[in-house]
């Protein structure tokens, strides 16, 4: 099967929306959002943690809330200056400030706070870590059929949800579709959403993206919520095929193609999914699927969805086909390192004319999440651990941020040191990696991916200086199972059963997830604490661990794995993990035997 990752990325044209959208500018007072008595957050309130990303008229930033209910939590703050906002665009940051405050749904991005100062717009909304969608899917993972149609199903619920407010969200493109921690979508950027209208209602400005257009968009019709659909069936192909259904060799080109030309159907397609591109690509919006009166529902009830129980999807309880390799909370491996290398800086905002502070009142608004009944400000339910910011760049230096202690361990390849992170005074251990000798990568992206796990060691920090990466980990201070036994000359039978128990379900849990650690024994095995109790164990050094790749060198999804792989890569991958299992057997002997 082809995938994104066999074609190139594709340059999508952006189209503005025509100044007429101007009129529709007046003052919009939006007060009611926010609870009486709910303290309003303003600047002061967020630490810059690191630059996200930059536009033509402001910045996102990651940063931390300083100030309770929710003090060390972390968000995605959207500065915009009033004074570079073109009167349009004033409109679509309050449509999206409006939109973003009437939705909460699992696959929507969610609005924290709203607030304004004289020069700039400010939105906290959910920080999202595992990056776009089709950038990690197309850079990493071979995907299939299955795999699809979970982000589709997810895209549905959401685009169903905005629907049944009214809300047409037009610019539907991989860009606005974040993955999450755990893998599962969520919608953002809604600057270009349309508000107010219901099943009767059109609107007929030109915006978007021009390759994701629907024809009533292009020609100018007029609009309604079935335009998302045609949206939602370029993004459906795009992720079976990897490339665009209609794309000419310029925007006059691409858009008489979305208009006339006849839609070539790839025929390694199912018959189910080539059944509902068709449904979804008609030319007439009141003929396309998801336009009657029963919307979304016709899309959910399509044959292409019938292994889909949509209760337990919206109930986030059916388990992503791919995990993003994100560890710590403020962890922005996915973000651009053009951005995430520059120093957090929220300039002052030019004061803008004097009537746009009052074009904005309202503006402010506090989730009612945040506050108790009575509005007052709820404790937060889960503070922050002490962690290590994430860093990643050559031009860091680790001396910077840490002060070396002794050595704990020499290996082959690298050498494992205590650390003292500078800032919280936390000790940690650092390996460092000799680059020349071993290429680190695998082990860096395994940690990544899961370190969370509670018994697999914990990546809190990595540094790239050119000629060695230093990968800082949680201190283990209980030492190696190995010294363990050696003191103890030999384990009961009890004690053994707990530890094999308690190692033998991690390494369950790499198998499944395609990893194989290749060099599991009593040495890489240690306590996170002198407790000794077998939960504190941690498996370490994943240097030999192997992910399961396919021949271009893409990670496959499990389904991707029982469907499509080679019988000769199985076997080895069965042989890998047979290694696995005769260490839990010399792992068991040695402890019972010493």
């Amino acid at each position: 099967m082809q995938t994104p990752a066999d074609f190139p990325r594709v340059e999508r044209d952006l189209v503005p929306c025509p100044r007429k959208d101007e009129g529709v500018l007046k003052e919009i007072s939006i007060t009611h959002h926010v609870k009486a008595g709910s303290e309003k957050a303003d600047p002061s309130h967020f630490e810059l943690l690191k630059v996200l990303g930059q536009g033509s008229f402001g910045k996102v930033f990651l940063v931390r809330k300083v100030t309770r209910p929710d003090s060390g939590h972390l968000y995605a703050m959207k500065v915009l200056k009033k004074a570079t906002l073109k009167v349009r665009d004033r409109v679509r940051t309050k449509m999206e400030r409006d939109i973003l405050a009437d939705v909460n749904h699992p696959f929507v991005v969610k609005l924290h706070y709203a607030f304004q100062t004289e020069g700039k717009l400010y939105l906290i909304l959910d920080f999202l870590r595992g990056g776009d969608l089709f950038t990690r899917l197309s850079k990493e993972v071979m995907f299939t059929e299955e795999d699809v149609k979970f982000y589709l199903a997810e895209l549905a619920l959401g685009l169903d949800h905005l629907h049944s407010l009214g809300i047409i969200y037009r610019d539907l493109k991989p860009e606005n579709i974040l993955l999450d921690e755990e893998g599962h979508i969520k919608l953002t950027d809604f600057g270009l959403s349309k508000e107010a209208i219901d099943h009767e209602k059109k609107a007929y400005s030109f915006c978007g993206t021009v390759e994701y257009m629907a024809p009533e968009v292009v020609n100018r019709q007029g609009h309604s919520h079935s335009a998302d659909w045609w949206s939602y069936g370029v993004l459906m192909f795009e992720m079976l095929t990897g490339s665009l259904p209609f794309q000419g060799k310029d925007r006059k080109e691409t858009m008489t193609l979305i208009l006339k030309a006849k839609l070539g159907m790839p025929q390694f397609l199912s018959t189910e999914a080539q059944s509902l591109l068709r449904a979804l690509f008609k030319r007439n919006p009141a003929n396309r699927l998801g336009s009657g009166p029963d919307g979304a529902e016709e899309i959910k009830r399509h044959v292409f969805y019938s292994t889909i129980d949509w209760n337990k999807l919206y109930r986030r309880e059916i388990k992503p086909p791919f995990k993003p390799a994100v560890a710590q909370p403020d962890d922005t491996f996915y973000f651009d390192t053009e951005f995430t290398s520059r120093t957090p800086k929220d300039s002052p905002g030019i004061p803008p004319s004097a009537g746009a502070h009052q074009l904005f009142r309202g503006f402010s608004f506090v989730a009612t999440g945040l506050m108790e009944d009575d509005g007052k400000p709820r404790a937060p339910q889960a503070p922050l651990h002490s962690v290590v910011q994430q860093l990643h760049g050559k031009n860091l230096v680790f001396s910077d941020g840490y002060v070396v202690k002794e050595t704990i361990g020499v290996g082959s390849y690298s050498e494992c040191k205590r650390c003292v992170h500078k800032a919280t005074n936390m000790e940690y251990a650092v390996k460092v990696i000799d680059k020349s000798k071993r290429d680190p990568s695998e082990e860096i992206e395994i940690l990544l991916r899961y370190g969370q796990h509670p018994n697999i060691i914990t990546l809190k920090d990595v540094y790239d200086d050119g000629k060695h990466v230093y990968l800082v980990t949680e201190l283990m201070r209980g030492g190696e199972l190995l010294d363990k036994i050696l003191r103890q000359k030999f384990f009961s039978e009890r004690e053994a059963s707990f530890v094999l128990h308690t190692i033998g379900k991690t390494v369950e849990y790499l198998h499944s997830q395609g990893v194989v650690h290749r060099d599991l024994k009593p040495s890489n095995i240690l306590y996170v604490d002198e407790s000794g109790n077998p939960e504190c164990l941690r498996i370490c050094d994943f240097g030999f661990a192997k992910q399961l790749r396919a021949e271009n060198g893409l990670l496959m999804t499990p389904c991707y794995t029982a469907n499509f792989v080679a019988p000769e890569v199985l076997k080895r991958q069965g042989y890998d993990e047979g290694c696995d299992i005769w260490s839990l057997g010399i792992l068991l002997y040695t402890m019972l035997a010493g």
